[in-house]
């Protein structure tokens, strides 16, 4: 395994993140949602067993999710996880007291090693979740980000979602069977920021590994590869009647992987384009000057593929013609003229300006290691950061844009009001 450390000896607390390439992008299109409710279920109780591991009792009895929480409860601690399109995440705090730290990653290496999957919290969770599905599809904003998924990504796992036939099919078989192919050390990455040294945090991965079955390199093979996120060959355009005060739009593509060269351009840009908020210039020409909304935004969200370029707004539905088409006017103004250089040190000043609320808790210093380990980012990211920013050019973002963006393709979807006639 990997294992990236920051030492951080301000205060005596620990936070660890351990990622597994075992997140929604690897779920079975028939079973959408099983990375996510995989994670889920392994806070739901953990296995009884011999202890293996120094300091702990001879036996241990099963724990219940009552019982499991009670005991993280008792500890002051926390373990938990979660997926993500690329990722299966866990993530552990606690202080750093010998006693205390010890006896958390004993039991953060019960919950992630020999986690139960009971059936019978299984079916009460799959109830839940199906009346979560139910009251979701009640929400204008889930619908329009449905059908907007589905017409940027295509048949990519990107635009999968969990829907009441995925979780139907989803048993705990399923998950048992996903979690013993993917959740082996040899494919875990581990972040650690807090007050430990390197040996420290050399034994505590030991420990918090230890009840996973040891793995060598011949059983450990290169997992499949996921294909890329399609290019979009032409512009698509929906209107989803709906009765709604607002009508929700959202415009976009495919965009950009996280390690593209790119990316320092592109984050200049977006912010100058739709991210900075207020002083954006689809704020300025959608919302400033035409009072065409309250609120616009533009962003992207690379990842191991192509994550969708997304720009959104909402509207009153007999504005939302207008708005649809200023708001692709300045995206293709955008793209073929680059940013203006009052803009450009507007950017950089607030970006590097911001800079150090990146980095000004142990948790935020914590996402920013795990995205330097997860997408094979260079060591000194976080060093050099504000020297990338300050070396970015406004012929750098338009030759950036231009190579990303492609206006006269992308997918516009409108939700609210009535439908137009054909």
């Amino acid at each position: 395994m990997q294992v990236y450390l920051v030492p951080s000896q301000a205060i005596p607390m620990l936070d660890v993140q351990i990622d597994f390439d075992a997140g929604s992008r690897r779920d079975p299109p028939d079973k959408a949602g099983l990375a996510s409710v995989t994670a889920s279920m392994t806070g739901k109780g953990v296995l009884a067993g011999k202890a293996r591991g120094a300091g702990a009792p001879a036996a241990e009895p099963a724990l219940d999710e009552n019982a499991l929480s009670e005991a993280w409860a008792d500890l002051g601690a926390s373990f938990g996880a979660g997926a993500s399109s690329d990722r299966m995440s866990f993530s552990l705090r606690s202080l750093t007291y010998p006693d205390l730290l010890s006896k958390a990653a004993q039991l953060a290496a019960r919950q992630l090693g020999e986690p139960a999957f009971p059936e019978t919290i299984w079916q009460r969770e799959r109830q839940t979740l199906s009346a979560a599905i139910k009251e979701a599809n009640t929400r204008p904003a889930t619908l329009a980000a449905r059908a907007f998924n589905t017409a940027v990504y295509g048949q990519h796992p990107y635009g999968f979602e969990m829907t009441q036939e995925t979780l139907d099919r989803i048993s705990v078989a399923d998950m048992k069977t996903v979690y013993a192919t993917l959740i082996q050390p040899c494919r875990a990455k581990v972040t650690i920021v807090g007050a430990v040294n390197r040996a420290q945090a050399d034994g505590l991965v030991t420990q918090l590994f230890s009840r996973l079955p040891a793995t060598t390199p011949a059983a450990c093979p290169a997992l499949p590869a996921v294909p890329e996120v399609a290019p979009l060959d032409k512009a698509s355009e929906q209107h989803i009647a709906f009765d709604s005060a607002q009508a929700h739009v959202l415009i976009g593509q495919p965009g950009y992987r996280r390690d593209d060269p790119d990316y320092f351009a592109l984050t200049v840009g977006n912010y100058i384009l739709g991210g900075g908020g207020f002083v954006s210039r689809l704020t300025t020409q959608v919302r400033e000057k035409r009072g065409l909304t309250y609120s616009i935004y533009s962003y992207f969200a690379p990842a191991l593929h192509a994550g969708a370029f997304t720009l959104g707004l909402q509207t009153r539905p007999d504005q939302a013609t207008q708005a649809v088409q200023v708001s692709r006017d300045v995206v293709a103004d955008f793209v073929a003229k680059g940013p203006t250089e009052a803009e450009l040190k507007a950017a950089k000043d607030n970006l590097i300006g911001g800079f150090a609320l990146r980095i000004d808790s142990n948790r935020k210093l914590l996402d920013n290691v795990a995205n330097i380990a997860w997408n094979k980012l260079a060591l000194d990211y976080l060093d050099t950061w504000t020297k990338q920013v300050e070396k970015v050019t406004a012929a750098d973002i338009k030759a950036a844009f231009a190579r990303k963006l492609q206006p006269q393709k992308m997918v516009t979807v409108v939700l609210g009001g009535a439908a137009p006639a054909n």
